[in-house]
């Protein structure tokens, strides 16, 4: 599948602040991803971004 900056995803698995939402911020070899719920951000290695993600929601 396709990403861009921008594009609001789904985890498998929840953020503790409950929400599974994040906005990629960062596309590359890492992908910087941003709570839609409290706004931390993560920085994960592409492999890793790619199996966690489980569908694009715009």
């Amino acid at each position: 599948m396709e990403y861009s900056i921008g594009d609001i995803v789904k985890t498998k698995k929840q953020h503790p602040c409950g929400s599974k939402e994040w906005i990629i911020t960062r596309i590359g070899v890492d992908f910087k991803l941003k709570c839609c719920g409290c706004e931390h951000t993560i920085l994960l290695p592409r492999e890793k971004a790619l199996k966690i993600i489980t569908k694009k929601v715009t």
